[in-house]
């Protein structure tokens, strides 16, 4: 990250959002809801997303769907790249919530990437025990 807050975006992220049809769209990033990262999604991705989690609340009847749903749609930001250097001009504010303070690390998890500070992101991923044990219980679960 530079002093100015942005951040490179990689090249092969950019290249996966031109083979879907997406470069140069319009990005939405917001505090992740797991974890002390930060959620990247492609605009099509994000409304995708957000009308299915939006179908299992009624936001009008019941005040705990509505308080959630004000909370999962707090601090969301739709960001451009800038230009040819491809850089993401990210609101102080996130970046202070998923404690980014200069070295940034992107995962690609599926339909989003992850923002992560490098130390908090080498910590939060289980160690190889736990991997392994989650991983025998999804697969005891496809039988």
């Amino acid at each position: 990250m530079d002093d100015k807050g942005r951040i490179v975006f990689p090249a092969a992220f950019r290249a996966a959002l031109e083979r879907s049809g997406e470069s140069g769209t319009t990005l939405i990033i917001k505090k992740s809801v797991h974890g002390a990262c930060l959620d990247l999604y492609s605009l099509d991705e994000w409304v995708k997303r957000s009308d299915r989690i939006a179908e299992g609340l009624d936001t009008e009847l019941n005040p705990s769907h509505a308080a959630f749903w004000e909370k999962y749609n707090e601090d969301v930001y739709e960001l451009v790249l800038d230009g040819k250097l491809g850089r993401l001009n990210i609101p102080e504010d996130l970046l202070k919530a998923a404690g980014i303070s200069k070295e940034v690390t992107f995962a690609g998890v599926g339909y989003k990437i992850e923002l992560w500070d490098k130390e908090r992101r080498e910590s939060a991923l289980p160690d190889d025990e736990s991997f392994r044990k989650t991983a025998a219980e999804l697969a005891s679960r496809q039988r």
